[in-house]
This record gives structure tokens, C-alpha cells and sequence, in this order.
């Protein structure tokens, strides 16, 4: 099978991993366990993702120039990723997420943006990728005008748009038309919907309420519990793996990968959903952002997920 092509505009980070027993409260002080500086982002781990996936990905970003933004350019062409549209900021810094993960693998996350918040969309660089790409990805880590471009450049390459609302924010009315495929989890789905999200039920209401307002399909991940995919033949809950989780740092992004590549090879959408649960779970099971997201070749020895139900 031909590798599909596809083309992140996203955020990259040199996270600061903290491993510690438990988070401390306000004022507390508490000893850490480890200490680790391992290549992050959401955009450069949704890179990763689909790379690792077999996907010929090309990323968009901006990096400082400095030691960090080296290293996570030296990790990207490990990894096989075109980064010749990842500019260099000379006056800022490379964007940085300082990472606590607890003993229970629940992470707390303070991103400082940098050069991420400083980037600027290279609409003619990127429109040449997009007219030989199947998928744009992206998500909310750099400046949301400049998401709000790339879509309309993907609309004039006839390019579908994936998008990862994350962190949450308001999106533009115009942007949403644009999304073929929106992601989010329970507390962007309820954010974006207005509606509570505790159960699949729920998250299969706020899904089709949120493609009400443009994208064809939409996905609401919830953890442990699968994720709720849903499109114009319904809502279907797809359960989730259950495994030993120690660091739940990039599973979004990594189920993200996995669900984009198996798009773009023209799978279904429960089947690439299937495949994005099979490898976040996998991810889970490992410390680290990028370290952690699995090849596909270690997905297709791994379990497959329950059988989904209607919603």
C-alpha cells in the first residue's frame, strides 16, 4: 500500500518530565523521582504519530534558535518527518512543557509557548504540500489565525482537515465548515458543546451536536473507557484496552496518529478509530511523549479492542 502523505501544522516542546509519587498541593513541597527533557508538542508528537504509523509526513512549526529546538529537530529526522517548514525564531525561546506524572500515570502540564506562539503560516510552502497531501492535521498550540489560514489553504487544495481543538478555546465560526474530522476529548467535547459529558451517551449527543455545526465525523476519546466515534450513520461507542497505564502524557496525540493515517489509507472510521484506541493503548503502557507513541508495527501485534455498540 502506498504511504499516505500528511502534513501537521502543530506546536513543538522540550518537555520537562517530573516522575513523582503524587503531586503536591499548594505550597507543599515534595521530591521527585526522575528527571527527564524528552521531545514533546503536540503538533511534533502528532507528527511522530503518524510517522510512526508509515505516513511521509511534513511539519509546520517554529522552534528557537537554541539547543532545545536543535534537539527536537535532530529527533524529527530520526524519525524520518520533513521539518524544512519548521522556521527559527532568533528572538525567542524554543516552546517548553514542564510534565508532572504521578504514580497513578496522571499528568499535570504548564505549557510555555515560545517560539510556538510567535509562529507565522508559510501559506505558499504549505498549499504546495497540501495539494499532495491526504490529511492536514492540527491543533490549538499555536496561533489560532494561522489555524484558521492553513484550513482555508487545505479548502483550496481540496486537502481534508483533521483538528484537535487542544488546549480548548473558543473556535472561529469560520473554521468550522472547514473540519472534515474533529477530535476532542470529554472536557473539550463538553466546552465546545455546551453539554455535560460524563457518559458514551453523552459524549454521542455533544458529538453529533458538534458536527451539526460543519465536520462530517467527530470523536470524543474518553480515556480508559474507548471513545465515541460519530458520523451521518450514527454514533457508536468503541470500548477501550484495558492495560497497565504508567504515563498517559501523549496518548491523545498518539490515537490521534494512528486514526489520521488509517483515514487517509481510506479505512473506515470505526476501523481507524479501532486502530487509534489499539495504539494509545499501547502508548500508555510506556513513560514519555515521544518515546511512548508505538510503530506500526508493534500496533498490529497488539490486541484489538471489544466489538462497539450503537449509541
Amino acid at each position: 500500500m502506498t504511504a499516505p502523505r500528511i502534513a501537521v501544522v502543530g506546536s513543538l516542546n522540550m518537555d520537562l518530565v517530573l516522575q513523582v509519587q503524587r503531586a503536591p498541593e499548594g505550597g507543599e513541597t515534595v521530591q521527585g523521582d526522575s528527571l527527564q527533557s524528552i521531545p514533546g508538542g503536540k503538533g511534533g508528537n502528532q507528527a511522530v504519530a503518524c510517522a510512526r504509523q508509515g505516513a511521509l509526513v511534513s511539519l509546520f512549526g517554529r522552534v528557537g534558535a537554541d539547543a532545545h529546538g536543535q534537539a527536537l529537530r535532530d529527533a524529527l529526522t530520526a524519525d524520518g518527518i520533513d521539518h524544512s517548514g519548521v522556521q527559527t525564531d532568533a528572538d525567542a525561546t524554543t516552546g517548553v512543557a514542564a510534565i508532572t506524572v504521578d504514580a497513578a500515570a496522571q499528568n499535570r502540564i504548564v505549557f510555555v509557548p515560545g517560539a510556538n506562539g510567535r509562529f507565522v503560516l508559510d501559506a505558499d510552502a504549505l498549499l504546495a504540500t497540501l495539494f499532495q497531501a491526504d490529511f492536514l492535521v492540527m491543533q490549538l498550540e499555536t496561533p489560532l489565525p494561522e489555524v484558521l489560514g492553513a484550513a482555508q489553504q487545505a479548502l483550496t487544495a481540496g486537502c481534508p482537515v483533521l483538528l484537535n481543538p487542544s488546549p480548548i478555546q473558543p473556535l472561529p465560526e469560520a473554521l468550522w465548515p472547514l473540519l472534515h474530522t474533529l477530535v476532542v476529548n470529554e472536557f473539550e467535547a463538553a466546552t465546545l458543546s455546551g453539554q455535560p459529558v460524563a457518559t458514551p451517551a453523552d459524549a454521542a449527543r455533544a458529538a453529533q451536536a458538534l458536527r451539526a455545526r460543519g465536520p462530517a465525523q467527530v470523536i470524543v476519546t474518553l480515556g480508559a473507557a474507548g471513545a465515541v466515534a460519530a458520523d451521518a450513520q450514527g454514533s457508536r461507542h468503541h470500548p477501550g484496552l484495558v492495560v497497565q497505564a504508567v504515563d498517559t502524557t501523549a496518548a491523545g496525540d498518539t490515537f490521534l496518529g494512528a486514526l489520521a493515517v488509517a483515514l487517509a489509507q481510506r479505512h473506515t472510521l470505526d476501523e481507524a478509530v479501532r486502530e487509534g484506541i489499539r495504539s494509545s493503548a499501547l502508548c500508555v503502557t510506556r513513560r514519555g511523549a515521544q518515546p511512548s507513541i508505538p510503530t506500526r508495527a508493534e500496533v498490529a501485534q497488539s490486541p484489538q479492542p471489544p466489538d462497539w455498540t450503537p449509541l
